[in-house]
């Protein structure tokens, strides 16, 4: 098998466990940075490392309009083509069916997007995106689903997640890559016995892992884990169960709570490029004021590079002045901010405190669920 998923220790539904993959080998929990076009944005594979990452994602949609899936694989595939020497997981293009909704059209043989680039077509089958994946060479591909919104109606929720089951079938027959490995998703909104349905029919299918789908577009807090814990128990428990998409502090260690193994989002770069920070104590602005003679670093005791050499009046100041060095360090401190969280939540899973870990986290970040 292309990957090997061994469970370490349980605290309470927490997991601690090791991912092997063919570009080494994760400890889970863990947080994966988002490479949407081969790029984390603002911050080189060597920062990224550094801060503490260990397996970052690629985008299906956006590799193959630009530059070009089949590019990738000329140059020698995505590790090489991004100087990234970890472990790679790229997504399907399923988001994509949410995400731009406006420009897509879809049926049961394909998903049909207007590029927002030069406005061609591009029809991406379950066969097509794990072509293109296969082009890419990523250590963990994932089936091509469709991802509706939360307030979807029950009947066209239904209708996706058959079509989602469908697709994974497709999928699991058009993979041919040996050191590569294809995990379904599961999705069904906030209802849980569609959630239920589908998470029972792909596990029949035998996939090396698992996703949860369709989170974050639109539910509460409270919704997303009334569905992720029973949708979680429902999956194979030796193999990886990966939250897709979910990225709060908060929303990933409730998960995590849950048995749930991999994450990844935007937020840390995306927060990083608007002056918000995230820190053990809370969230940081650093546009305000406040902040401008202010010669204390981010976050005391955080040992990246940002925190490490430069003050809150500094980044501050880069902010005001509009300098591309700020969004570059903020984002290199939340990314390392993230991997940190990660790392204590396995050191806690480790030595049976989870819980209380979990309630000193929020209660330090002033979050509630």
């Amino acid at each position: 098998m292309a990957i090997r998923f061994e469970l370490v220790h349980i605290d309470g539904a927490a997991r601690l466990g090791k991912l092997d993959t063919p570009h080494g080998s994760v400890d889970t929990p863990v947080f994966m940075p988002v490479g949407t076009q081969a790029s984390v944005k603002g911050l080189t594979p060597r920062m990224l490392e550094e801060a503490g990452a260990r397996i970052i994602l690629g985008n299906t949609y956006h590799l193959t309009l630009r530059p070009g899936d089949a590019l990738i694989a000329e140059l020698g595939g995505l590790h090489r083509f991004m100087n990234w020497n970890g472990p790679i997981l790229t997504d399907s293009g399923g988001f994509q069916v949410y995400s731009l909704a406006p420009t897509r059209k879809i049926d049961d043989h394909a998903a049909v997007f207007r590029s927002h680039i030069d406005g061609s077509l591009l029809e991406l089958t379950p066969e097509k995106a794990v072509d293109i994946q296969e082009n890419l060479g990523s250590d963990i591909a994932m089936c091509l689903d469709e991802c509706p919104p939360a307030d979807t109606a029950s009947d066209y929720m239904r209708d996706a997640v058959r079509r989602t089951v469908h697709w994974a079938a497709r999928c699991r027959e058009a993979h041919r890559r040996p050191d590569q490995a294809l995990f379904a998703i599961v999705q069904g909104g906030t209802n849980l016995a569609l959630r239920a349905e589908c998470a029972r029919e792909l596990v029949a299918l035998d996939f090396p892992g698992y996703a949860l789908g369709g989170f974050s577009v639109g539910e509460t807090q409270v919704q997303m884990l009334e569905a992720l814990r029973p949708t979680a128990d429902l999956l194979p428990i030796y193999k990886p169960r990966y939250l897709m998409g979910v990225g709060r502090p908060e929303d990933i260690l409730a998960a995590v709570s849950c048995g749930i193994d991999m994450f990844d989002c935007v937020l840390p770069t995306r927060n990083g490029r608007n002056a918000s920070a995230f820190t053990a104590d809370g969230p940081v602005r650093l546009r305000n004021a406040r902040h401008k003679r202010d010669s204390s670093p981010l976050e005391s005791g955080c040992p990246c590079y940002t925190c490490g050499h430069f003050s809150r009046a500094y980044l501050h100041h880069l902010f005001a002045a509009d300098e591309m060095l700020g969004p570059t360090l903020l984002s290199l401190h939340n990314v390392s901010f993230y991997c940190r969280m990660m790392a204590d939540a396995r050191r806690a899973i480790q030595e049976r405190r989870f819980a209380e870990f979990h309630s000193v986290c929020l209660a330090r970040w002033g979050a509630t669920l």
